[in-house]
């Protein structure tokens, strides 16, 4: 019988010397107390020594997936025919069987023998020591860890927050620069400034041309447009600019140098950074694209930590401040953070924008899980959720033109007009309500209010003996409403205005206050001689 027996430097074959001693288990660890009694059980049969540690890895990670590899099987083929072949896993055995029809044993007492085995390689297996067998077991566990962890160098994440955050800085100084470029050639050519807008270019131009009075011999074609070039030479004759000396003029277009190498390095890094998101994470590169993206993960330490936050955070990532003000003063709290960049927000309508970057957060953070935590590197889920809130905005848009066009389709096919009178649940209309004058009260003293004498006079033309009673009694009108269903109903008397009366009274209670502001003014009058006469 032969036993297989892996190591970190290679496979080795050993031949079973005494095959009964698998039947006494508790005593098997006693014959590898030594090597002389380790020898006289197992004898070395063969041993195939790993060229590298590539190989190495390679053996090893087929022998975790119970698989067996190329150089594995050469080797049995060479030195396992007609052999019974003991080994450690069993699913590996069964292959082994099919595939090479070697008879192969696993058991509790084979399990026992691989123990010894280990204990002893080093001084069974010739040409290979101890102190050998150390780094190699190390180098080659360190390297299955990065295997089962799907680790690859392609995955880390650093060097993304690393390039965005040197991208900003680059930014920031590339634009200070600029700025002191235009500000100190202006001196020498300011119309310059209003002609060229862009400050690369407006740095290369500043370099090629020197002092102004050279515009005029220059091919400027490779810089600028034709318009502008000849606007260019146009202003430079006539402009109000200062002269400069030419150490000046070196001095600047020396700092158009650096205007310019940075802007040709920026370009190169933001292509840099455009890879190395699109290998990390590009289900997120294509949602919200790679300069989002990276300030994202950026904000966040790394991607896994973005992986863990909720689609609620990603949203607001970035918005810190301004959300934890409005809790404090209990105001509305952001609607969007870093995301707002993204081109599928900038797309929506202002109104619309809290409801896109609600969706686009929660598609982004499926896709960064996706990305984190996947083996592959396809952008097929970020493609299907781009396509989805693409297809939530036109239907956002497309609702609200159908407000403003009033082309809505109503659940039967027709547009009817509203009808606050109509019933719900029926299609008869009710009927309008009738006027009820026995509600009406009526006081003796009471003049009729103005809303009364404006009503509709839609009537009847009235008997001539009604005009007659009329014209007899001035005190009192009779009037005679109709019902809506055209039935007459009764007169009521409403008496007439009384305004002789209301003088009348008002004149009685000007003459009691009279009387009474009279009564005391003598009784006064009375107290003050009485006193005079007291005193005197």
């Amino acid at each position: 019988m032969l036993v297989l027996f892996e190591t970190p430097a290679g496979f080795a074959l050993f031949q079973l010397l005494d095959e009964g001693k698998l039947d006494k288990v508790e005593d098997l660890w006693k014959d590898f107390e030594t090597q002389d009694a380790a020898r006289k059980v197992v004898k070395l049969k063969a041993f195939s020594k790993f060229a590298n540690t590539t190989e190495a890895l390679g053996a090893a990670t087929a022998l975790v997936d119970s698989k067996l590899s190329k150089g594995l099987r050469k080797f049995l083929k060479a030195n396992c025919e007609g052999e019974t072949l003991a080994l450690a896993d069993s699913k590996l055995g069964n292959i082994i069987k099919e595939k090479l029809a070697i008879d192969c044993v696993h058991n509790s007492s084979i399990m026992e023998l691989m123990r010894g085995l280990r204990s002893m390689a080093g001084s069974l297996i010739t040409g290979l020591e101890g102190y050998e067998m150390a780094p190699m077991s190390l180098g080659l566990s360190h390297s299955l860890s990065r295997y089962k962890l799907k680790f690859s160098p392609d995955k880390v994440d650093t060097m993304i927050v690393q390039a965005i955050g040197l991208l900003d800085d680059l930014d920031k100084e590339l634009n200070t620069y600029a700025m002191r470029v235009r500000e100190w050639y202006g001196w020498h050519f300011p119309e310059l400034g209003k002609v060229i807008q862009d400050n690369i270019q407006y740095a290369k131009c500043c370099k090629l041309m020197g002092s102004r009075i050279n515009a005029a011999q220059l091919d400027f074609s490779g810089i600028i447009a034709e318009e502008l070039e000849q606007e260019l030479k146009d202003a430079a004759v006539i402009s109000m600019g200062t002269e400069v000396s030419e150490q000046d003029m070196v001095n600047i277009k020396s700092l158009c140098d650096q205007v310019i190498a940075l802007s040709e390095y920026r370009g190169q890094l933001f292509d840099y950074l455009r890879s190395r998101m699109n290998a990390i994470a590009p289900n997120l590169t294509v949602l919200v694209g790679e300069l989002v993206g990276a300030r994202l993960i950026a904000h966040a330490g790394s991607l896994i930590n973005l992986a863990k936050h909720p689609a609620s955070t990603v949203q607001i990532l970035g918005a810190e401040k301004a959300l934890f003000r409005a809790l404090k003063t209990k105001h509305e709290t952001p609607k969007y953070g870093l995301i707002y960049h993204a081109s599928l927000i900038g797309q929506a309508a202002p109104k619309f924008k809290g409801k896109i970057s609600r969706i686009l957060a929660a598609k982004s953070a499926l896709s960064i899980r996706l990305d984190a935590l996947g083996e592959g590197n396809e952008a097929t889920i970020g493609l299907e959720n781009r396509l989805k809130v693409e297809a939530r905005l036109r239907q956002l848009e497309g609702r609200a033109l159908g407000k403003i066009s009033g082309t809505g389709k109503s659940p039967g096919g027709k547009i009817e007009a509203y009808n606050k009178d109509k019933k719900t649940g029926s299609s008869l209309i009710t009927p309008a309500k009738a006027y009820n004058p026995a509600a009406d009260s009526t006081m003796g003293a009471e003049t009729p209010t103005p809303a009364k004498k404006q009503k509709k006079k839609s009537k009847e033309e009235e008997s001539p003996v009604e005009e007659v009673a009329v014209v007899a009694e001035p005190e009192k009108k009779k009037k005679k409403k109709k019902d809506t269903s055209g039935e007459d109903v009764p007169a009521v008397e409403v008496a007439a205005p009384a305004t002789e009366e209301k003088k009348k009274k008002k004149r009685k209670a000007e003459a009691a206050e009279a009387a009474e502001e009279a009564d005391n003014g003598a009784v006064k009058e009375k107290k003050k001689k009485k006193e005079k006469k007291a005193s005197s």
